[in-house]
């Protein structure tokens, strides 16, 4: 399936190691991301701090730390299409 190029409009801490997310396309979905941090790797490990992972911010359009590890949009859509938690029910084009 191809489709346009996403990337994300909003982010927010929705708990310890969960975001919620509106894509550029309206899509919406929160993603759990408990996994990543669990693999402890020197870029994961501070997240496991509620209190650093709650300093996410957008950085051209992805998820982002203070110490530089992002999150690729289109792989965070694509992982909640699959699990069929992406609302697509106000997404636009």
């Amino acid at each position: 399936m191809s489709r346009p190029l996403v990337t994300i409009r909003s982010v927010e801490v929705a708990g310890a190691t969960r975001l919620a997310l509106v894509f550029s396309d309206g899509a919406r979905g929160e993603i759990e991301l408990s996994r990543e941090i669990d693999t402890a790797t020197a870029m994961t490990a501070p997240l496991a701090d509620p209190s650093y992972f709650a300093r996410v911010f957008l950085e051209e359009g992805a998820p982002t730390w203070p110490n530089g590890f992002d999150l690729a949009p289109w792989a965070l859509y694509d992982r909640l299409q699959a699990s069929g938690e992406l609302d697509v029910t106000r997404r636009v084009g």
